[in-house]
């Protein structure tokens, strides 16, 4: 009888016609395919096809979203618990199930894995092991047993590349799980077992109870370099005696049922809990800024730590939204953050920012030497570079070709009002002049609403914003 969990022909990009069409990307005698048989029975008899949700991440399992019918979501390289956490406790009732190989969940995601079974709440991870990088070319992996040799250890895993990890015990020492256990494929009577154990840790999760935890040894033909039967032997007669099989952890019965916060998607009540108001700021443009781009407005906002470079990014942000339009702000501190250059992309758009990243930007503002020596150029050309002329002395040669370039003493302005910090509302307020994105009183309006608990602060930021405005102007 055809399991509904499966799709009845897997469309992949050869278009899934003829036997490909019923044919997965497995080799054969791989045991990947006979565990998702085991999982797609136990989603099936348990009737929660349509509650399930299987993450996947990269590894021979990448494709698995062709197979299964039921919510998919691909995950990064190790990140499947992560998301799967993101899954369940934005829709507790989801059938969330993580299934991933040696190479994803005990290397790169192993932080993943054991912060997630610590957290305990109730997912499912299938955790396939066949002490190899499968799909990538063979290379040893942190289950790799000692002596075995891998297109990275050809002589053999030797002491110094350390000793297997055995996952299964590891998740076992932890507080959160509830049931761990370690099964394997290599005759029918483990077959028959791990099947009931597939099932139990996924039942587990319907009941409420807890994490569980399945870690199955399989076989790779391709990279023993062995026949299907004398790879069911390598399993047995190598693996085992490093991987013992059988149940880590079983606290079922007295297992405390965990609780989580429940989502709430009322736009109300979201509001009310992070203190904010469904009432508008006051909007002053006539319209988009389609003098600058007709759709979206793009800008970089670059100097050392310190700057405020990522404080009037944000101002510039709050007023767009003000006004009525979709914007984005992508912080990047980076390690030269204090005497090199960090930076804020900004986007305004007229319905909705597509990409956040601003890599040619229709506006630069720079605060030091490095960030226009470095951004400068990435500026589009017939856009608009304004730099702190306190402190640079001249622009990179040949920029005056190609854009136009606003020198105004953002720090020398501060400094006179007595106010070294408010050398970015003095670049903000310089923005405004030279580029008219939106009315002054947009930006006085953000601005004021970001001073609010320093009502001390507005009088010279507001002095500060307006003089920078009258000098770009002056220069425009």
């Amino acid at each position: 009888m055809t399991n509904p969990v499966f799709y009845t022909s897997f469309v992949r990009h050869d278009g899934g016609e003829g036997v490909k069409a019923r044919s997965t990307t497995y080799c054969p005698g791989c045991g990947h395919g006979v565990v998702q048989k085991y999982l797609a029975d136990a989603i099936n008899e348990l009737g929660v096809q349509d509650r399930t949700v299987l993450v996947s991440p990269v590894g021979c399992s990448v494709f698995m979203y062709y197979y299964f019918d039921v919510g998919n979501t691909q995950a990064a390289h190790g990140r499947a618990p992560a998301v799967a956490v993101g899954h369940k406790t934005a829709n507790p009732d989801a059938v969330v199930v993580a299934y991933q190989g040696d190479g994803d969940l005990a290397s790169i995601g192993l932080a993943e894995i054991v912060s997630t079974a610590q957290l305990g709440i109730p997912i499912t991870v299938i955790f396939v092991n066949n002490a190899v990088y499968g799909m990538t070319g063979g290379q040893m992996a942190p289950t790799t047993l000692t002596g075995q040799r891998t297109t990275t250890t050809p002589g053999g895993r030797s002491a110094i590349a350390g000793r297997p990890l055995k996952m299964a015990e590891l998740i076992a020492g932890l507080d959160g799980p509830v049931y761990v256990e370690r099964v394997a494929l290599y005759d029918n009577r483990r077959r028959e077992h791990a099947k009931r154990s597939v099932r139990r840790a996924l039942e587990l999760q319907v009941k409420g109870t807890g994490f569980a935890f399945i870690e199955v040894l399989s076989e790779c033909p391709v990279h023993l370099g062995l026949g299907a039967e004398a790879s069911e032997r390598w399993v047995r007669d190598k693996m085992v005696p490093v991987f013992p099989l059988g149940v880590k952890k079983d606290t079922t019965e007295v297992a405390a049922f965990p609780t989580f916060s429940v989502p709430v998607f009322d736009p109300g009540q979201v509001l009310g809990a992070v203190g904010a108001t469904t009432d508008r700021q006051p909007a002053f443009a006539c319209g988009f800024p389609e003098h600058i781009d007709h759709a979206d407005v793009s800008l970089k906002l670059a100097g050392a730590g310190g700057d405020g470079a990522q404080t009037a990014a944000m101002l510039i942000t709050r007023t767009a939204v003000n006004e009525g339009y979709d914007s984005t702000l992508i912080p990047s501190y980076g390690p030269e953050s204090r005497g090199g250059t960090s930076y804020a992309d900004v986007h305004v758009a007229k319905q909705e920012v597509l990409s956040p990243a601003a890599p040619t930007p229709h506006v630069l503002v720079a605060f030091n030497s490095p960030s226009l020596a470095k951004f400068g150029p990435t500026v589009r050309a017939g856009g608009t570079v304004l730099y702190d002329s306190s402190v640079i002395c001249a622009p990179p040669a040949g920029l005056a070709d190609r854009v136009a370039l606003v020198p105004v003493p953002f720090a020398a302005v501060a400094q006179h009002l007595g106010a070294p910090l408010v050398k970015n509302v003095v670049a903000l307020g310089a923005l405004q002049g030279a580029t008219q994105l939106f009315p002054e009183e947009s930006f006085l309006t953000a601005l004021r609403e970001a001073l609010k608990a320093k009502p001390a602060l507005v009088a010279v930021n507001e002095e500060a914003f307006k003089i920078g405005a009258k000098l770009a102007t002056e220069q425009s």
